[in-house]
């Protein structure tokens, strides 16, 4: 759009890029506009409002994908600066005294796949609190949390939930597998498993002898990016969240002759005596598992 240049230029309404970012993001006007807290025909109104003022398209539209446009790809780099300037400038006043350093837990599963998403939009609201992780299993986390070594922690459990933890999720565990594999076919069935002491490995386990199937540990991790290596090369097979199945590994049950698995709740402990820095992260945490619970995406 040329505008002569005696008038003035349009303002861009941050509320609008922040529906253009999550958009883009998610691929879906639905999902985004579950993410903004607005209704997807408001999402769009903002959009065309958008568009009219650049007086360009930025989404490529079908039925099954939305995607940017060359402007949009344009557009979006100015609308992240100008959204993290945003923060950067309005924290200075709303959280101007929040800063420390937050000692926090996490098992591994959620530590590579999921915490790296959270931290990341932590630090962008928070940029006065260090963070220090620490990965472990989920009983050396709460042993961590007992002799206060952390501030923080998340954990896995079936039923036998701490007292002093909140559950955040609760799913079901099941099989995963490669897609098109057949190492669910296999006798002895080879299966890859985590360290003792892990949830779903005492699940899997528990399901796989009341069904009388013989086994064989065929690959042993402690770390996910182990897990699912077994599982890609058509290996082993795994017990997983249901929440991780997607793209080459897909959900397995008793369509192929695979016993069924049982819930598993992600908790997360908050010391009792938690300064400011550690209740804004613990409110950061439970803000992005309310989202993951309405929208199905983190």
């Amino acid at each position: 759009m040329n505008a002569p240049l005696n008038h003035p230029m349009p303002l861009l309404d941050l509320d609008v890029l922040r529906t253009f970012v999550a958009i883009a993001e998610t691929g879906s006007f639905t999902l985004a506009a579950g993410a903004v807290f607005r209704t997807p025909s408001a999402v769009s109104m903002q959009i065309k409002k958008l568009e009219d003022i650049l007086g360009a398209s930025v989404f490529l539209r079908d039925a099954r994908s939305v995607t940017l446009t060359q402007e949009g790809e344009m557009l979006m780099g100015y609308a992240r600066r100008m959204l993290a300037l945003n923060r950067e400038a309005v924290s200075k006043f709303i959280v101007p005294d929040i800063a420390g350093v937050v000692r926090m837990g996490s098992p591994d599963d959620y530590g590579e796949r999921i915490l790296p998403i959270v931290l990341k939009r932590f630090a962008k609201t928070h940029p006065a609190i260090a963070v220090d992780v620490i990965i472990d299993m989920s009983g050396n986390l709460r042993r961590r949390m007992a002799e206060r070594q952390l501030d923080i922690t998340l954990l896995t459990a079936r039923n036998n939930v701490p007292s002093d933890a909140e559950v955040l999720l609760t799913e079901p565990i099941v099989w995963g597998g490669a897609r098109g594999g057949c190492a669910h076919l296999r006798d002895p069935l080879p299966v890859s498993l985590w360290e003792e002491g892990c949830v779903w490995r005492a699940d899997a386990l528990d399901a796989l002898g009341r069904a009388g199937r013989n086994y064989r540990v065929a690959y042993m991790s402690a770390h996910t990016a182990g897990q699912r290596a077994a599982i890609l090369s058509d290996l082993a097979i795994a017990p997983l969240p249901k929440s991780f199945i997607g793209e080459d590994i897909v959900a397995l049950g008793p369509d192929e002759g695979l016993p069924l698995l049982s819930n598993y709740n992600l908790a997360m402990i908050v010391a009792p005596d938690a300064s400011a820095p550690v209740q804004a992260a613990a409110d950061h945490i439970r803000a992005t598992f309310e989202g993951f619970r309405e929208t199905g995406r983190f």
